[in-house]
């Protein structure tokens, strides 16, 4: 097993691990998380034996081999397969060996150890691998140069998964992959024979993937049991009860106080007054699960506009005169949800830039109304920011009408303090980076709200803080991300981009991840109007804003059922603090009997008001049934 003893490491004055301690037992898939910037990727390079503890020791068996995810992306005239191939040095080297070799002890030697490492399979195994993360047959004999950074680096993955290393280290495997790449991943990991530690921000990977997780925070490790959903009930609980124990505790202390204080000049108490003090030094605090607030924002509303915002018939749309998607009609409404599938490369990023108006289509019409206003947001636009400005500054480039309250109290929206605001750009994190975009695409309060893969930099809790803010938002998305997590809680209809078309996906993401499974890439999507029966394009869109129209009240019935929930819990969280405080305790205690009454009455009210959100919620669900089943 790996052993991890009193791990202390020190980046300048502040300290990462402070006399950290953890145990990894071999075969077991851990997932490791904590917020930005607490070591994580350090960990696993001091792991790796690329950085060394400055106390303590991290202890790996001997005869352990360890792979991590590389930092830099092969490159180099070789097809991909020999690049995979390469990536396993032994193997390379015994092959070569194994051609000049002439002592017979030693082609003994090297054929006994080929067969073991399964030589003969070797390039069916790499280009399994290649084909997982997306390359098909003909990409996996192009030149690696031939390809991109970001496509470079699933052949930098493929080629660390080719060697199964006794111990994976993955960091953040997924950022350079889409949607269906990360799903073929999440299933070849749960299935990984070694010991896997696993850094990710991706909920579903670490809810599917592993089977612990170990949790940085404050310099310490610690192991929870099961996915990240179980991590987050467990620590909910553990803060519950250890609230109720500091109540309880603080009351302890006031009696053992107060005794002493009534007898310590008795002489006949007075050494039950000393035995009582010894008590109360024992006395070890309870520990306060410090709760890692996530980073709030919220996109600005925009000012209404009749529907349809946006429409495309029989469009085409490319580069250089070749059409990537081909015959596309579609609209878009004021409440739409729309999260895109597909494989990178299907065209999901071409289709965003025809949105967002930074690609002309090639044929066809597009509609949109004059005072249409559009936010997009992709991550190469963080290569386009000026470094050396600050986000005050760069905001006050989008909007120069805007004085300087105004800008600030829009960066305030998406977590940026005074002292933030004031940095230069090129010191933000990668997370800060990716909400000064979001807060730059949202200046103008746009209507439609375009996002490329928005969830690249952001942690756990900031991904959180993007789906209420999206959920919040009034006017309409459309987004791509490789977080089904994401895209389930934000997206209200799914579009399947494949084969040069955007045709409705009739399914739900765990079908669609049947549908990968099976290497099947539009078994169930068909586009509206094709088949013999169906309903022309001008009455397919009036049965469907017929259908929009009928469902709106129920839609804003759940919503409304929603944010009853959320007030209701809120409330609930500031009387459990309240609770919490022992200062309530002082005194005749009326106060706080009053506190627990309306707490009682509280959660009773949180349950009305929960079942009165899954009754609406269902109604909706089925008339959306009833009325699918009309059209």
């Amino acid at each position: 097993m790996l052993r991890i003893e009193k791990l202390t490491y020190r980046v300048g004055p502040r300290v990462l691990f402070d006399e950290a301690e953890a145990t990894v037992n071999t075969g077991h898939r851990v997932g490791l998380i904590g917020r930005n910037g607490s070591g994580k990727t350090t960990l696993l390079r001091m792991i790796d034996g690329s950085l060394e503890a400055h106390e303590g020791r991290i202890h790996v068996p001997r005869r352990w081999r360890v792979g991590i995810t590389s930092q830099e992306a092969p490159s180099g005239t070789q097809n991909l397969i020999s690049t995979v191939l390469a990536a396993d040095r032994e193997l390379a080297e015994l092959q070569a060996e194994a051609e000049i070799a002439t002592d017979p002890h030693r082609i003994a030697e090297i054929h006994l150890r080929l067969q073991e490492k399964h030589a003969h399979s070797a390039e069916a195994r790499a280009a399994r691998l290649l084909a997982g993360l997306g390359f098909n047959e003909a990409a996996q004999q192009r030149a690696c140069d031939e390809f991109s950074g970001g496509w470079r680096m699933r052949v930098a993955l493929a080629g660390l998964l080719f060697t199964e290393p006794d111990l994976l280290l993955l960091d953040e495997p997924t950022n350079h992959l889409d949607l269906e790449a990360a799903l073929w991943l999440e299933d070849y990991l749960r299935d990984y024979p070694g010991t896997v530690i696993l850094v990710s921000h991706d909920r579903g990977l670490l809810n599917r993937a592993v089977d612990e997780i170990l949790h940085l925070e404050g310099g310490k490790l610690t192991r929870y049991q099961g996915g990240y959903d179980r991590f987050e009930e467990v620590r909910r609980m553990q803060a519950e009860v250890n609230a109720k124990l500091r109540v309880r505790q603080e009351t302890q202390r006031q009696h053992i106080r107060s005794f002493v204080e009534r007898f310590r000049y008795t002489a006949s108490k007075a050494r039950q007054a000393q035995s009582r003090l010894k008590m109360l030094d024992r006395l070890q605090p309870i520990p306060e699960l410090r709760e890692e607030e996530p980073i709030t924002f919220a996109f600005p509303d925009p000012e209404p506009l009749a529907s349809p915002l946006y429409s495309a018939e029989a469009v085409s749309l490319g580069y250089d005169g070749r059409p990537v998607l081909r015959d596309l009609s579609f609209r878009l409404d004021a409440d739409d949800r729309i999260g895109l599938l597909g494989a990178n490369g299907n065209g999901k990023s071409t289709l965003l830039k025809l949105l967002a108006g930074r690609l002309a289509p090639l044929a066809g019409e597009i509609r949109k109304s004059s005072k249409l206003r559009i936010g997009y947001f992709a991550q190469h636009q963080a290569e386009e920011l000026d470094l050396e400005a600050n986000p005050v500054l760069a905001l006050s480039r989008r909007r120069p009408r805007d004085v300087e309250t105004q800008l600030r109290a829009h960066l305030g929206r998406f977590g940026f303090s005074q002292e933030r605001a004031e940095t230069k750009i090129a010191n933000l994190s990668g997370g800060e980076k990716a909400r000064l975009l979001f807060a730059l695409m949202s200046a103008e309060r746009p209507h439609i709200l375009l996002l490329d893969e928005p969830t690249n930099h952001l942690d756990i809790l900031s991904r959180q803080a993007l789906v209420q803010a999206l959920n919040g938002f009034a006017g309409t998305t459309v987004i791509v991300s490789h977080d089904p997590h994401v895209l389930a809680l934000t997206a209200d209809r799914l579009w399947l981009v494949d084969g040069g078309r955007s045709v409705p996906f009739d399914g739900d993401l765990d079908e669609y991840r049947t549908l990968c499974a099976s290497g099947s890439g539009s078994a169930t999507a068909k586009p509206a109007g094709n088949d013999r029966g169906t309903p022309s394009k001008k009455e397919a869109r009036r049965l469907s804003a017929e259908r929009r129209n009928a469902l709106a009240p129920l839609r804003r019935q759940v919503l409304e059922a929603e944010a009853m929930v959320a007030r209701l819990e809120a409330e609930k969280t500031n009387m459990r603090d309240a609770l919490a405080d022992p200062a309530l305790y002082q005194g005749d205690g009326r106060r706080a009997a009053d506190l627990r009454r309306q707490y009682a009455q509280l959660e009773k009210s949180i349950a009305t008001a929960e079942e009165t959100w899954f009754s609406r919620q269902q109604a909706f669900e089925e008339a959306e049934a009833e009325l699918s089943q009309g059209d």
